[in-house]
């Protein structure tokens, strides 16, 4: 299945029990790690761990929508996708404005806690990564289901990589820097969602002009 929303190869819509499945367990595993992270981010002053823990609530909320959404008509599909890119970019937005913040108020975070919240999250997004790879393209919906995914996995590998950082140089700085390119992976992923999304809703609206 390729990326072309709007070619004459059959994309795929998540009318599969077995994604089904598969995207309901990737949603407990979000709601849950929202949790513990962002727990873990306020008692050891994180940023990134904050960031990353708003994440995982986006995409819980996120996988919640897409599996409603399944099997509903394009245009329902597409606008569901289209809200998702919203948030996504209102996520990176929050997640810069909160890091500028972090610069001039916050102290150093605790990289211990950075690291073994960090690398937990890692586990459980890696997690995620396995039980979609074989979905992870498919229409504007499902697509936003494997990005959110992917930005988790790559969020919590920058995190511990950011936690070491701290411990050796002894400042807040790597925490600062991954949530900066975090709110980046944020805005990237929103505007390939919304691109997608506003293609399928077009072609759609074209499909019934026709008719």
């Amino acid at each position: 299945m390729g990326d072309d929303c709007c070619g004459t190869t059959k994309t795929f819509e998540g009318l599969n029990d077995d994604y089904r499945r598969r995207l309901i367990a990737v949603t407990v595993i979000n709601i849950a790690m929202f949790v513990v992270e962002m727990t873990a981010g306020q008692l050891s002053g994180s940023q990134a761990l904050k960031a990353d823990a708003l994440d995982f609530a986006a995409d819980g909320a996120t996988y919640a929508l897409s599996f409603w959404a399944i099997g509903k008509p394009t245009r329902v599909r597409a606008g569901a996708a289209f809200a998702k890119g919203i948030s996504l970019f209102a996520m990176g937005i929050w997640v810069a404005a909160t890091t500028l913040y972090q610069v001039f108020v916050f102290g150093i975070p605790a990289a211990e806690v950075m690291s073994a919240i960090g690398i937990m999250a890692l586990a459980a997004n890696l997690a995620s990564v396995w039980l979609l790879m074989n979905y992870r393209n498919g229409d504007a919906n499902v697509r936003s289901v494997w990005l959110c995914s992917r930005n988790d996995a790559i969020g919590n590998v920058a995190v511990v990589i950011a936690a070491v950082f701290v411990a050796i140089l002894g400042n807040g700085a790597p925490d600062l820097i991954v949530a900066g390119i975090m709110a980046v992976l944020f805005l990237s992923s929103s505007f390939q969602i919304l691109r997608q999304s506003w293609a399928e809703w077009q072609h759609e609206k074209a499909h019934h002009g026709a008719h």
